[in-house]
């Protein structure tokens, strides 16, 4: 009897808890929607951003530097990483450093043992961003698609291997945030890019589940995590030809300059997701039309 009554209690409890947290997370979102969160400093910040050489990393480094912090360059093909840690470099105007390391993300070992060099020669990263599983046009017209493995090696075992480098030393050093990126493949299957849709979910799957899971360690520090989806994709003007949009106006193409200044104001925001245009955040959330199907009688 007094065990179900106290059940009871509990259960009454837990459900005006809930109550009240949604009621507060409403309010807090409409508040931020007239008021949003200050910008964070970057500053003194030692940032690791992969697929560097071109495009959105590139620009994501270059306007890191200008800010103050310390970016680590990451890229398979060591001539134009180079180029955008000279460019990051000299923008940063002696206050943010920028160091070329030349990297196969896709190679676990190989991960591991550039990590440790950078640790060493640099100092603990504290902030991570992933360029290389984000889709150019150029991927998403040419025929055939890249393989399955070779997809999924870039799109999502790489963000193993790259966390599994450096989340241990964030959670250590209480302090870090990751930065994950997705596309128009992750809102919406492609017609003969199966492993390439697939992979822009696990992204998606993969950010929502560590940003749960690193939940449990805010009592001895904090490590943030961001999604952003991009809609629909990233053109640099070399792959901005033969690319065909229905409605350009809501649905055109960004620069890569652009793009990193989005991603980079929703992590100083601290935002746990954003999306480029901001106004589609929501348009993975809406449910799609059901299609009526034979039926099996």
């Amino acid at each position: 009897m007094f065990l179900r009554m106290y059940s009871f209690l509990v259960l009454i409890y837990d459900v005006l808890s809930l109550i009240f947290l949604v009621i507060e997370a409403e309010l807090e979102a409409f508040y931020r929607i007239f008021i949003p969160p200050r910008l964070k400093s970057v500053a003194g910040e030692i940032i690791l951003i992969t697929g560097a050489g071109h495009g959105l990393g590139r620009e994501l480094a270059i306007q890191f530097s200008m800010l103050g912090a310390t970016v680590i360059c990451w890229d398979i093909r060591s001539d134009s990483n180079e180029e955008t840690a000279m460019a990051a470099d000299s923008l940063g105007f002696g206050v943010g450093k920028a160091y070329a390391y030349t990297c196969d993300i896709t190679n676990r070992y190989q991960v591991i043992k550039v990590a440790e060099r950078v640790k060493k020669e640099v100092g603990i990263v504290t902030v991570m961003i992933n360029c290389c599983n984000l889709p150019s046009p150029r991927i998403l017209t040419e025929h055939p698609a890249p393989g399955v493995r070779k997809t999924l090696d870039i799109g999502v075992m790489s963000q193993f291997w790259i966390l599994g480098a450096f989340l241990p030393s964030m959670q250590e050093k209480k302090h870090g945030h990751i930065i994950m990126l997705t596309s128009v493949a992750g809102l919406t299957g492609i017609k003969d890019l199966v492993p390439l849709s697939a992979a822009q979910f696990a992204i998606q799957g993969l950010a929502e589940s560590l940003t749960e899971e690193l939940r449990n360690y805010k009592p001895i520090g904090d490590v943030k995590v961001t999604l952003v989806h991009i809609y629909p994709f990233i053109v640099d003007q070399e792959m901005s030809t033969n690319i065909q949009l229905r409605i350009p106006s809501y649905f055109g193409t960004i620069e890569p300059v652009a793009a990193a200044k989005k991603i980079i104001d929703a992590m100083r925001r601290d935002y746990t997701e954003a999306s480029i245009p901001g106004y589609l955040l929501y348009a993975d959330k809406v449910p799609p039309t059901p299609k009526s199907n034979p039926s099996c009688a």
